[in-house]
């Protein structure tokens, strides 16, 4: 489906209540779809057309212990620290806003920069579901 940039679209036909726009970040367009499912949160970031890098992060908590917060690569890229840190910068604030739900991301980038990465996570805050 084709959208003009910087818009945002809320599937309401959808049976699963999702979030989807598309944005420019530094220069590459960017789709994002943002899924909320029973247990989790399925957020797709793409700037090549395809998924790239999955990643699975979730809060583990302990009632001896502060909780922690584990990301995993499921498929692809495992020398990215960035897309680690993207991940969990993800979880830590669905946590924080007192969902226990797990996040399944995918992030198909042309730039894995720094600020990119920032101006991602800005962008799925922005439009959450959570």
């Amino acid at each position: 489906m084709e959208m003009p940039m910087n818009t945002a679209q809320s599937g309401a036909h959808f049976p699963v209540q999702h979030q989807s726009l598309s944005l420019d970040i530094k220069g590459n367009k960017t789709d994002i779809v943002i899924s909320k499912y029973e247990d989790s949160f399925l957020v797709i970031v793409t700037q090549i057309g395809c998924m790239g890098t999955i990643l699975a992060a979730k809060k583990d908590e302990s009632v001896f212990s502060d909780p922690t917060y584990n990301v995993s690569v499921l498929f692809g890229k495992r020398d990215e620290p960035l897309l680690l840190a993207c991940a969990r910068q993800l979880i830590e604030h669905i946590s924080g806003s007192g969902s226990a739900r797990s996040l399944v991301i995918s992030l198909g980038l042309k730039d894995h920069s720094q600020g990119t990465l920032k101006d991602i996570i800005a962008a799925v805050i922005e439009n959450r579901l959570w």
